[in-house]
């Protein structure tokens, strides 16, 4: 029996996107803990710890979701680029991740938050120029695909445009928790943990509308409805 280079690509795409979802479903569980003012201090940086170890499976599937998407797509006759632009394109989805692994491994120092910053610099270009590609795709100008049978594929390049944004909300709610967390190691400071439970509130109505996004990007990968 042989094995394609698109079965390959489709495996390795259902990996990233269970790490991707189950990734959040975990960071969010492990939030309660870290704003629990009842816990030592001590155990909440345990939790902050495991939600960052968590974090970065879920970081890396939605980094490589795009190039892998984009590889199948081609298989799939939905967007035009193969050859050079693939490879350039994994390239730089390679580079992306090492920069995010990069401010992973920093994540305790001030190089890990300017590396955080530049990751962060990277998806505002990176969302506008997907949103601009997908919504003039529906409408029928390109540079994707856009005949019947088709058209699910911008849908969902510009579905994941959004959970981008979200994501990028999110990045910005960990970098704060993380300087928090140096003002809280100096001692008790009722205004920081007031800004930490202020924050999880409007975190967790965000992470609801981004599980229901992740879910429908995987909904239309899987059924193709238009």
């Amino acid at each position: 029996m042989e094995i394609s280079e698109l079965a390959v690509l489709r495996w390795v795409h259902i990996v990233c996107m269970v790490y991707w979802l189950g990734g959040e479903w975990g960071i969010f569980n492990t939030s309660v803990n870290i704003v629990n003012r009842r816990l030592p201090m001590e155990e909440r940086r345990r939790h902050m710890e495991t939600a960052y170890r968590i974090d970065i499976l879920a970081r890396s599937g939605i980094i490589l979701l795009l190039p892998l998407g984009m590889h199948m797509g081609h298989f799939w006759g939905t967007q035009p680029f193969g050859g050079g632009w693939l490879v350039a394109m994994w390239v730089l989805a390679a580079l992306w991740l090492g920069l995010c692994l990069s401010a992973f491994f920093c994540r305790e120092s001030d190089l890990g938050i300017r590396l955080t910053k530049i990751d962060e610099r990277v998806r505002f270009v990176l969302i506008p120029l997907l949103v601009v590609c997908a919504v003039g795709s529906l409408l029928g100008h390109g540079p994707f695909m856009a005949e019947p049978g088709q058209r699910w594929f911008s849908a969902k390049i510009l579905m994941y445009s959004g959970t981008l944004v979200i994501g990028l909300y999110l990045r910005f709610v960990m970098r704060e928790w993380t300087m928090m967390f140096r003002e809280l190691a100096k001692g008790p400071n009722p205004k920081v943990e007031a800004t930490l439970e202020r924050s999880l509130r409007l975190s967790r109505f965000t992470a609801y509308c981004y599980w229901a996004i992740i879910l429908s990007i995987a909904f239309l990968g899987a059924v193709k409805p238009f």
